[in-house]
């Protein structure tokens, strides 16, 4: 039964990768969650959990492939973030939730400002910053107590 029940689980999560993407290019008030899934990248870091790596670089590149997105920048403001800013956000070990909020936040906002500094250097228009952004923030920052 546990095996039926582990079968399922993973099925679940990969329905999700392959299937959430394309229904964000589909819906555009879909939260993108690239801040949780950034979270996730982090926890399977610190916590040597592969299983927790594979599928947040999993949904990350099929997001960017989805939405037509610079490939692989995601990743590289995760790294970037938790190389730089996540060792100063440690300090609050008393408060998990507090350290797991402000990285969905530092994420989302230093994804988007490397997404706008991209398009300004190679003179594109990959998003359109309106109220629905704000909205995938919000969105973004709750899914973390889920954690």
């Amino acid at each position: 039964m546990d095996q039926v029940r582990s079968f399922l689980f993973w099925m679940m999560i990969l329905i999700f990768i392959i299937f959430y993407p394309m229904l964000i290019s589909i819906y555009v008030f879909i939260p993108l969650m690239i801040g949780f899934m950034g979270y996730l990248f982090i926890l399977g870091i610190e916590k040597s959990k592969t299983s927790y790596i594979l599928i947040a670089l999993a949904y990350l590149i099929n997001l960017e492939v989805n939405l037509s997105l610079p490939l692989f920048l995601t990743i590289l403001t995760i790294i970037f973030f938790f190389v730089s800013i996540y060792p100063v956000l440690t300090i609050l070990k008393g408060c998990k939730i507090c350290i797991a909020t402000l990285s969905v936040l530092f994420i989302d906002l230093l994804y988007f400002i490397m997404l706008l500094g991209y398009d300004f250097v190679f003179d594109e228009s990959s998003i359109v910053v309106d109220q629905l952004l704000l909205y995938s923030l919000f969105v973004d920052m709750l899914t973390v107590f889920m954690l």
